[in-house]
């Protein structure tokens, strides 16, 4: 797939997208006005984990606590049952901890900006930190979760078998414009109609630029 059509795939999926289910992240998103402490919080809470059950449980744990301070004032059993049914949420409640901890120690409570200093955090992968990036300060970065690998690839645009791979492919073809936004968009579309297995081609508004790249079974 060249640019200039990767180009109208964006711009018809940015405009079909208003109609779809928000994701957990983007409603997040809205709802805190760009709050990267939240939305860390919250993407560490959905690594392996559906967003229809990471989404409450990020709700509940801000209900009580909000900040770095307030959650490492909560012991980290408190922190597990109000995330549980999150995968491996007793895991991730000392993660939460140790994540505050550094918050505070080393950026003065505040989330850290750059790639670097994310990645530095207990537990902050690259899809992690890249999402705090772009949703939490609206700076450039390319954020890939297991949906931005598949479509990606279905599209044609690369041809990778990893996350990294899909990533580092990305930021030398993906034009820079498209970057803070493409993560939100693709798992928007991944989530409503781009599934993995059976994907609702025959509503799809980019039908006829997807070549279907290992798409077996289609709706």
């Amino acid at each position: 797939m060249t640019a200039r059509r990767l180009g109208a795939v964006v711009r018809r999926l940015r405009a079909a997208q208003p109609a779809w289910k928000l994701s957990a992240i983007a409603s997040l998103t809205s709802a805190t006005g760009r709050d990267p402490f939240r939305i860390l919080v919250a993407c560490l809470l959905s690594l392996r984990t559906r967003d229809e059950t990471s989404g409450p449980a990020a709700r509940r744990l801000f209900a009580l606590a909000a900040t770095p301070e307030a959650i490492l004032a909560l012991p980290q059993s408190r922190i597990a049952t109000l995330v549980s049914p999150v995968a491996f949420y007793r895991t991730k409640a000392g993660v939460l901890h140790r994540v505050c901890r550094q918050l505070l120690e080393r950026f003065q409570g505040r989330v850290p900006a750059r790639l670097g200093d994310l990645l530095a955090l207990p537990g902050v992968g690259r899809k992690t930190a890249n999402l705090v990036v772009t949703a939490g300060f609206g700076l450039p970065g390319i954020c890939v979760d297991t949906h931005v690998h598949r479509i990606s690839n279905r599209l044609g645009f690369v041809a990778t078998r990893t996350p990294a791979g899909t990533e580092q492919a990305l930021r030398a073809r993906l034009p820079r414009r498209h970057w803070i936004g493409f993560n939100d968009l693709l798992v928007t579309f991944g989530q409503n109609l781009c599934h993995p297995t059976s994907p609702r081609c025959s509503t799809c508004p980019v039908d006829d630029l997807c070549p279907r790249v290992g798409v077996t079974r289609s709706r």
